[in-house]
């Protein structure tokens, strides 16, 4: 079983959060013996608690990258963060006002970090893989980021994407694509909170049953049942 979370933060080693962490505390729940899994997280100053926080899993990668944009092209980007928000300063953001909009009084500060296209990191670690659970949590940057995953090109079987801070159009164009990809809306996500939707990719029984027998359908039927697959789902 492979779990990607996309601002991983601290984990559940934040005190600030009373130690709990929505993708920590769903995966490991999860009795699997063969769980890989890819935390990544643009704040240096977590990186050593994230090796606490999953330090009894065999296959655990860490990664200490921005994810962005496709279309960004710099090697780099400035995030913002507050003082008053330490020890692990999770709201960290590339929007400085989204920083402010949380610290109206709090000294803010800026630090450089090394960036991978959304397009790039999947396509370097799970081109021909299927991810069981993807989650995004990156403050600001989640809906760019959601719109350039290619759901097609990808075997991502449930989604969690955070949606408190998207306005209406975005919240609407994000369930747009679920949709025209297979997915069907499926509560809350994750996140403890309650603040991300999860989204899971329909199995079609139907298809099932026809691929089983695919061999034995005319030639002449093949076209009109190719059609059909593609309009009706369980």
């Amino acid at each position: 079983m492979i779990f990607v979370h996309i601002g991983a933060g601290a984990g559940d080693l934040d005190s600030s959060t009373n130690f709990r962490d929505g993708f920590s505390e769903y995966v490991k729940k999860i009795k699997s013996h063969e769980k890989k899994i890819f935390v990544v997280e643009a704040n240096p100053k977590n990186i050593e608690k994230l090796k606490v926080c999953w330090k009894n899993y065999k296959y655990v990668e860490i990664l200490n990258l921005a994810i962005t944009p496709n279309d960004y092209l710099k090697d780099n980007m400035v995030f913002y963060y507050s003082q008053d928000d330490k020890p692990h300063y999770q709201l960290l953001s590339y929007d400085k006002n989204h920083v402010k909009y949380y610290f109206p009084n709090s000294k803010i500060e800026e630090m450089k970090i090394q960036t991978i296209k959304i397009g790039d990191f999947l396509e370097n670690n799970f081109l021909n893989s299927k991810i069981d659970s993807f989650s995004i949590d990156v403050e600001g940057l989640d809906y760019k980021i959601f719109m350039d995953i290619n759901l097609k090109k990808f075997d991502i079987y449930q989604f969690s994407i955070e949606f408190f801070h998207l306005n209406k159009d975005q919240k609407k164009n994000i369930i747009k694509k679920f949709i025209e990809n297979g997915y069907s809306y499926n509560g809350f996500g994750i996140d403890y909170n309650n603040l991300d939707w999860l989204f899971i990719k329909k199995k079609s029984l139907w298809k099932n049953f026809i691929s089983k027998f695919l061999p034995y359908i005319h030639r002449k039927h093949y076209k009109r049942l190719n059609k059909l697959l593609g309009l009706i789902r369980f």
